[in-house]
């Protein structure tokens, strides 16, 4: 690979044919970004290339996780009612698909007024950011209105 680069550099013929082969494979992902699912198996595989995305690139997505893991986990040491755990997963999940919506407005936004300041994309932009706001203070509330009595008798039965 090393050699490649090398030589690239100094043959501009090589250097133009990677230039063509770079195009070229980004002309072909291009095409594919706009490709329906084919089969259900697609669907998932587009789905999880989003949440990987968002994984890897979204600070506050990887914040969400870490927080709805613990949440879960809490929940699963304090042994809370199967009722009470699909209330904190369903939270959780909300927080997580509304950062999800969030990265995919912002994305759209900056694609449509690239590096120009619009007064229309900060206000989309701010209210995506502020649905996952609310959505996360009202997991928080969710989680302590579950999670606080359940300690309080732990706590409470130790002394």
């Amino acid at each position: 690979m090393q050699t490649k680069m090398d030589e690239s550099s100094t043959n501009p013929s090589l250097q133009s044919d990677m230039n063509s082969k770079v195009a070229t494979s980004s002309h072909q992902n291009r095409i594919k970004a706009w490709r329906v699912a084919t089969s259900i198996g697609v669907s998932f595989k587009y789905a999880a290339a989003g949440v990987t995305y968002a994984f890897n690139t979204q600070r506050n997505f990887r914040i969400h996780c870490v927080m709805g893991t613990l949440a879960i986990s809490i929940g699963a040491l304090l042994q809370l009612t199967s009722v009470e755990m699909a209330v904190i997963c369903i939270t959780s999940g909300l927080v997580l698909t509304l950062e999800l919506l969030n990265t995919a407005i912002e994305s759209v936004v900056d694609l449509t007024v690239g590096q120009n300041y619009h007064e229309l994309a900060k206000i989309a932009k701010d209210c995506a950011a502020g649905a996952v706001l609310i959505s996360a203070f009202a997991s928080v509330l969710v989680g302590f209105c579950l999670v606080a009595p359940k300690l309080m008798l732990l706590l409470l039965s130790h002394q």
